[in-house]
Parts: structure tokens; sequence; C-alpha cells
């Protein structure tokens, strides 16, 4: 099989939606990220054969919104894009299948990554409102206008959240944060321990800005040039467990554990990283960041989506012969704090692996000294769109800081799924 080199990438900083991107929808994220790679690894545009992103809320101005950032980028219109999703994991698909295309011979040199504007996630009206609205602007007198008027009521005028929805399983009913809820009880995870991971996370952020920095783009936010945003602001530097102890539960006020301090922030961003085969990098002189070894992803009840990185995990190595002790760094996706933990305490439990493994034996307990080294999500902000493709970024930038062999990012998906990659440096 033709060995799937990533060249390079870049992102933009992730930031707390409603922030300093609010007024740039996911396409504009796009386009800066993919016209700063370009011009990052000096590749002639005009040798893309195609633009691959994760967008989880596509903005509805911009249908196929790959598409879009791929023209307004200045990629030549004769090139292809698409624009994929599967929900958390949609950074990770995008890779996945510019690598197979690239496998199978149908492209050569391919963008992958992911764009996502939360701030513009838009507000919806009901369908009972929806069609009032619609049957007023259709009325033609004054008599039909006021029949319509006088039917509507307040409720008619209160929106329902698209970001709310997003974040609410369809199947099982339940919000994301309801789902962690469920495998803090399950394994018995309390909250003192996640406010505990949730402070190592901006900890490791906060000392690990400069570094981050190597990965991130300044982004202009004013037609001056003075407005720049140049780091991720999510990153708390002052973090204490006790403010993390004072907040309250969000989905079960009375007994919950999950927090906004220990949960995922809900940000803006995008990320773009260039993908080739072996021998066209080398053609080409282009140094290799890394090469995808394999991918995987699984399939899990949805009220238990948050396990899906054990069981991805677990198979992928199962499938490529290796143990835990192969992989020099770990990336999992910070969805929330007790959802690593709880995936974390899956992957060591002989009970849990009679169940669900295939192999009936526990993986192992994955250190904490290699796993999310830089933060996560929690301290970061997780773009959901977007957050494969950084995890693919970062975990590759770090193991060529350490000169590191081989490496592996995962991620839970909403709707009951798990994607896992492993990631290789040198022979």
């Amino acid at each position: 099989m033709k060995k799937i080199a990533i060249v390079n990438g870049v992102r933009t900083p992730f930031i707390k939606a409603w922030d300093a991107f609010d007024d740039i929808p996911a396409q504009g994220l796009g386009v800066l990220c993919v016209k700063e790679l370009l011009k990052q690894t000096g590749l002639d545009g005009r040798l893309v054969d195609e633009v691959v992103l994760g967008c989880v809320g596509q903005p509805v101005e911009a249908a196929n919104v790959a598409r879009v950032v791929s023209l307004l980028a200045g990629i030549p219109q004769e090139k292809r894009a698409c624009t994929v999703s599967r929900n958390c994991a949609s950074g990770f698909e995008s890779v996945i299948i510019a690598a197979e295309k690239i496998r199978c011979g149908s492209d050569e040199v391919v963008i992958a990554g992911g764009a996502e504007s939360m701030s513009n996630m838009p507000m919806l009206f009901r369908k009972e409102a929806a069609t009032l609205f619609r049957n007023l602007s259709k009325a033609k007198t004054l008599s039909e206008k006021f029949k319509i008027l006088i039917r509507m009521r307040p409720r008619h005028f209160a929106p329902v959240s698209s970001l709310v929805l997003g974040l609410t399983d369809p199947v099982c009913g339940l919000a994301m944060g309801q789902t962690a809820e469920m495998l803090a009880k399950e394994f018995a995870i309390s909250r003192e321990e996640q406010d505990r991971f949730a402070l190592e996370s901006h900890r490791r952020a906060a000392a690990a800005k400069r570094k981050l920095h190597e990965e991130t783009m300044d982004v202009f936010i004013s037609s001056d040039r003075r407005g720049c945003v140049r780091e991720d602001n999510g990153i708390r530097e002052n973090q204490t467990l006790a403010a993390l102890t004072n907040l309250k539960p969000i989905f079960e006020k009375k007994t919950g554990t999950v927090t906004a301090g220990n949960a995922s922030q809900i940000s803006d961003g995008a990320c773009a990283l260039l993908l080739m085969s072996e021998e066209k990098a080398k053609s080409l002189g282009c140094e290799v960041l890394g090469t995808l070894r394999d991918h995987l992803s699984v399939g899990l009840e949805p009220s238990r989506m948050g396990l899906g990185p054990a069981l991805a995990i677990s198979r992928i190595l199962e499938r490529n012969s290796l143990k835990l002790d192969d992989i020099d760094l770990f990336e999992i996706n910070e969805a929330f704090a007790v959802q690593v933990l709880a995936c974390l305490r899956a992957l060591a439990c002989p009970e849990f692996a009679k169940r669900n493994f295939s192999s009936g034996a526990p993986v192992g307990m994955i250190p904490r000294e290699i796993l999310n080294v830089n933060g996560g999500a929690i301290a970061l902000g997780h773009p959901v769109g977007t957050s494969g493709a950084r995890l693919i970024l970062t975990c590759l930038k770090e193991m060529k800081r350490r000169s590191l062999k081989r490496g592996l990012v995962s991620a839970c998906v909403g709707g009951g799924q798990g994607t896992a990659l492993i990631l290789e440096r040198g022979s």
C-alpha cells in the first residue's frame, strides 16, 4: 500500500465562540488556513487535486463549504472539493478520505482538514412558525396578511438554537453532556477527578503556548491589520482547582459532575493539512512531517458514545499487531474530562475487555505523561468539524520535537462512534 505523507499543516488559533472570530464564517476561516498552508509549503495551488474539509454546522450560504474555500483560496476551478461530516471526527474523516483517494490513484495531492464557526450556527424557527412566516410573505392583500398575523403567538417568535440541537443525539435523546454523566456513574468517576484532569489540561496548554504557536497562524481581524489573533484564547493560565470546584453542574443540576470547566469549550477555528503519497512528496522535494499508517472507526450505543476511543484504540492496535507500549504519544480529544477518564479505565479494565474487545484482554493503562501533553480541548477548544485535523497536526509536531516514531490520535463521536488513526515518523 502507498504510504500517505502528511507534508505539513497549519491552523487558526481556536477562539471561544462569540468572541474574536464571531464575524468570520466557517468558509472564511477555511480560506485563511488553506492560503497560509500553500504559502508555508510553497506549493502551487494548481497541483492540488482536491480539497476535503470537515464541517458539522455547514453555513447555509456556503453549501459544500470545502468548494467555496477551495475557490476563494485561489485553487483552480477545475479542481474538486467536498465537505464531510462524522460529527466530532469530521477532521479525521477528511484526512481518511484524502488518504484513500491517494491510495487508489484518483488523487495525488489533497488538502484535508476542517472549518467550523460555532458562533454562526443559526437560530431556527419551529415548523409551525416557519409556515406562518412563509404564508405571510405570500399573502397579497392586507386582509390575508391580517388573518395570518392574528394567528401568531409569542411562541412563534422564540427561535431554537441549532447548536443545542446539534449537541443532542436524536436517537437516544440525550445531550452530549448527559452521555458524559452516564459514564461518570458507570465508571465511578468523581467530580474531583474530572476537575483535576481539566486543571492539568489548562496547565499543560499554558506551558505549551510557544510550541502551539508553531502550528497556528496569525489572523488579522481588522482591515488595517492592527487587530491580530495569535493564540488560542481558551487557555486559563491561572486556573485553580478551587475555581473549578465552584462551578455548578450543567446537565444534572443536583447530582451531576459535568460542568463548563471540565468540558470542552465551544470554539471557532480551522485547520488544513497537505497530503500526498511519499513518492509524490519526494518528487516535489517536500520534507514530510509524518505518515498515516492506519485508520479505523467503530460504532457503539449512542448513549455511551464517549467510549468510542477505547473501542477504536483496542481494534486498531490489534489489527496492526501493536501493543500499548509501541505507541510513543497519544492524543484523545477531550470532549469531556470524564469521557477521557472513562476511556482510560475501560482500556485497562479486564471486565470491560471481556465484554467489548475481540481479544477479550485489556489493552492497558495509557501513561498520562504521554497523553495530551500540550493540553486538550478543555483548554484549547473544540470546533467540532476541525478538531480531528488539529489532533493530527499537534501530535505530529510533538513527535518531531521529541524524535518519536509512532503516535495515536482518537476521538469519540456523537451518535455513538469512535475513530483512531496511527501516525508514524521515520522509517
